[in-house]
């Protein structure tokens, strides 16, 4: 242990901790158990139960689930909704033309699923099979040795007030110790972007960038439901320069998922994600589908976009990434559970070895098992597909088209670039008249945020932190119209006036669903997200 570590937290001893209960974190950890029951293995969970913090689109391609757990659906998984038909179309305002799927996004044998549903599922096998699950306890701090190998991490101490100061009902958080920590945080996480900076794992890989999701479920009418229809659009709302596209899948019991997917490498400090997806749905041929319908969830999540180029070194001593966390996420095929089950599978069965032979002090076969599989290749064919977009929609569709006739064997690699650096300043962009919110169609974010079930305790730390609390107003409100009033898709920021009539820059961080944008997206890099204290943030009942 370092010099840091603290006398007042009891301590647990693994094998094996896992940060995090998504699709990754579950599979390494059965996987593990399969390899070598006798192997201790804890994940450590921050939503205050498994799924609570997942969202995704999702159609499942289920191959890593088929060689994870071959007989799934005797088992019962949640994977139901067999996909019947594709359709992407092309949006202009007032027109939808249809267009081909290209080959990635065919989903003949894929399903329809909740990640949430899948991932509770998930953690059920794991239970049933030894692993120990911890939810409600937000891994905040990571601990190392004496020669600065990762040893484990510490759940956030619980009962602290907004000064930090132990309260009344204060307990100090667990030291979960292990031989080896495997990061599976999702996109963004906020340990690893720690673990990046100390081993220096970007020194090869160029910067991760990412997208925002917006994602509603609906209950429609059942004259409008297709069960097991999947739509994709790409163009309006958004400009040609700023890429992303929408999905609508028709699930079970006439629900709806619909969402879109916007690039945070966007120019315009005026975009608004939230608001873009709520005009979506007033599209002449999407609205359809909504009228007559209620809205019974809502959500955001950010989500790795950078692909190939962008894959940090994935070990270092004492542990290993895995997952979003890592970046593995196929882009043009609009898919990355199947990845980020297949990266925790692969990253266990390098363990086990280790552990067979007792050396466990950094997994280096990891990354070269993962360059035998059918992941790397999925992934380096589709490397260059993403970041041709920067060059706008219509020439990225002709450099997709390429990419994808070649199979992803052109000599070059694309470059990806820091999506914060990509915004522009106001006097060099046009302001964007979003429509205001009717309550029937399009919607507000503050009855959004109610939606997602999200609360935080008021009276703990922000854990939505500032390097220099002056920049906002002095920086960021003159330069970019402090872009953090757009981009958040929970209304968690606010330039409001104080009793001088100057501008302040307000924090409500009890709304904050924990997407990270701010931590990606701030013009600055001045908003470091934090984990709040364990159990806080949405509770996704099935997104």
């Amino acid at each position: 242990m370092t010099a840091e570590a603290r006398t007042d937290r009891e301590s647990m001893e693994f094998d094996v901790v896992i940060v995090g209960a998504g699709p990754a974190g579950l599979s390494c950890a059965i996987r593990l158990r399969q390899h070598n029951p006798g192997l201790s293995v804890c994940i450590v969970e921050k939503g205050s139960e498994v799924g609570a913090h997942l969202l995704s689109g999702a159609v499942l391609e289920t191959r890593a689930l088929d060689e994870l757990i071959p007989d799934w659906r005797e088992m019962g998984a949640p994977v139901k909704t067999a996909v019947t038909k594709d359709r992407l179309l092309l949006l202009t305002k007032n027109r939808a033309i249809p267009m081909p799927a290209p080959p990635q996004m065919h989903n003949r044998g894929n399903f329809i699923i909740s990640l949430c549903n899948l991932s509770r599922w998930l953690g059920d096998q794991a239970e049933s099979i030894g692993v120990e699950i911890f939810p409600g306890f937000a891994a905040a701090e990571i601990l190392y040795d004496d020669t600065g190998a990762v040893r484990g991490v510490a759940t956030g101490d619980v009962g602290l007030d907004r000064d930090g100061k132990p309260s009344a009902s204060f307990e100090p958080g667990v030291e979960l110790l292990a031989r080896q920590t495997i990061f599976a945080e999702g996109a963004h996480g906020s340990l690893t972007k720690q673990l990046i900076e100390k081993f220096d794992l970007r020194k090869d890989s160029d910067p991760q960038t990412y997208g925002l999701g917006v994602k509603e479920i609906w209950k429609v009418a059942p004259e409008m439901h297709r069960e097991g229809l999947v739509v994709h659009t790409i163009g309006w709302p958004l400009d040609n320069w700023t890429y992303g596209g929408s999905f609508l899948y028709h699930m079970e019991d006439c629900q709806v998922a619909v969402g879109l997917v916007v690039g945070l490498d966007y120019e315009n400090p005026h975009l608004s994600p939230f608001e873009e997806m709520q005009r979506f749905k007033l599209h002449p041929a999407i609205r359809p589908t909504f009228e007559g319908g209620k809205r019974v969830a809502y959500g955001a999540r950010a989500l790795v976009e950078g692909g190939f180029q962008s894959l940090p070194k994935l070990t270092f001593p004492g542990g290993l990434l895995i997952g979003d966390t890592a970046g593995f996420l196929n882009v043009p095929k609009i898919k990355g559970n199947h990845m980020a089950m297949k990266s925790g599978m692969v990253a266990a069965e390098a363990l086990a070895d280790l552990f067979r032979i007792g050396n466990v002090t950094e997994a280096t076969s990891y990354p070269e098992r993962l360059k035998r599989s059918w992941l790397w290749t999925e992934l380096k064919k589709v490397r260059n597909i993403r970041p041709g977009f920067k060059y706008g929609l219509y020439q990225g569709l002709v450099n997709a088209a390429f990419e994808t006739a070649t199979f992803g064997l052109a000599p070059w690699t694309l470059k990806n670039q820091a999506d914060y650096a990509q915004l522009k300043k106001l006097k060099d962009v046009a302001p964007i008249d979003y429509p205001r919110p009717d309550g029937t169609i399009t919607f507000d974010r503050a009855s959004s945020v109610w939606l997602s079930n999200t609360n935080h305790a008021e009276d703990q730390p922000c854990h939505l932190r500032l390097k220099d609390p002056a920049i906002p107003v002095d920086v960021n409100l003159p330069e970019y119209g402090e872009p953090a009033q757009n981009y958040c898709p929970a209304g968690v920021y606010e330039i409001i006036t104080d009793d001088d009539g100057r501008p302040k820059f307000q924090i409500n961080a009890q709304n904050c669903v924990h997407c990270k944008t701010c931590d990606i997206k701030d013009p600055s890099q001045n908003i470091i997200w934090t984990v709040p204290q364990g159990g806080d943030g949405p509770n996704y009942p099935n997104m």
